[in-house]
């Protein structure tokens, strides 16, 4: 088994906000990988007095190690109970019902000699590829299905749009948000590698248009999650110098993880 991961901040004057790990059992048979895109919440009040990186690191930590020891916990049994033990670690001094409390994407596979269980929630990707090198991607698109138009300021998608029905959802202090992940089961022989993507290292793809899904992941596989990183902030540069074709009103540089699972 081959592991690969790398993350890279969008700016060296802001803590990462994303958080990643894969983990293999000493016996080498199976393995968990957790990909978290924390939510960079606007200026102003969140109710928390905790960071983002705080967050993705407690809700990152109880995800690997309930996805580890609870082979009898599903997936989204897995998450809601993460969310729950985030969440109680800082009820008593956040609000938590705040729209802007501390929350992230996610991306979570676990997998033994049978089979590859998923799940995923908000904007992160995960990449499954066939042994015949065809990838299947595994998304929730539900921002993208939004009506053109719909997303305003960040004010405007936190109070119509996040965490809402018609909306988008992320992992934040309502463990329920679990029934809204998209979730999914692969017989392991089926699956030779998988990687997951946050959206500042999907932007090869879903921005930039370098590629699709299958060649993503070849290039995972050729340059390797960090040589993926660098391409990705080489278009970012370019577009940002040629007047913001691609990125638009986005920010120039996202957080950006990758990692790289070869089964």
């Amino acid at each position: 088994m081959r592991i690969e991961l790398a993350s890279v901040p969008g700016s060296p004057e802001r803590p990462n906000e994303d958080w990643a790990s894969a983990a293999v059992p000493a016996s080498g048979q199976g393995g968990t990988l957790v990909l978290l895109d924390g939510v960079t919440p606007p200026p102003g009040d969140d109710g928390c007095v905790h960071s983002v990186p705080w967050f993705t690191a407690r809700l990152g930590g109880a995800l690997v190690e309930l996805a580890g020891s609870r082979r009898d916990l599903s997936l989204a049994e897995i998450l809601a109970e993460s969310i729950r033990r985030t969440s109680a670690a800082h009820a008593g001094t956040c609000d938590l019902s705040h729209v802007r409390t501390p929350q992230a994407t996610v991306v979570l596979a676990r997998w033994d000699e049978q089979a590859i269980d998923h799940l995923v929630l908000s904007d992160s990707a995960l990449l499954l590829e066939a042994a015949d090198g065809a990838v299947r991607a595994v998304l929730d698109d539900r921002l993208d299905r939004l009506p053109p138009g719909s997303l305003g300021s960040a004010a405007e998608v936190d109070s119509r749009l996040r965490n809402k029905e018609g909306g988008f959802f992320t992992a934040a202090a309502d463990p329920g948000v679990v029934a809204r992940a998209v979730t999914g089961r692969t017989p392991v022989a089926e699956v030779r590698a998988l990687a997951a993507l946050t959206d500042g290292a999907s932007r090869w793809t879903e921005v930039f248009h370098q590629g699709d899904w299958t060649a993503a992941l070849g290039l995972l596989r050729k340059a390797g999650p960090r040589g993926l990183v660098e391409r990705v902030r080489e278009l970012e540069e370019a577009d940002e110098a040629a007047g913001r074709v691609r990125l638009g009103r986005a920010k120039t540089h996202d957080d950006a993880t990758a990692v790289l699972v070869e089964l």
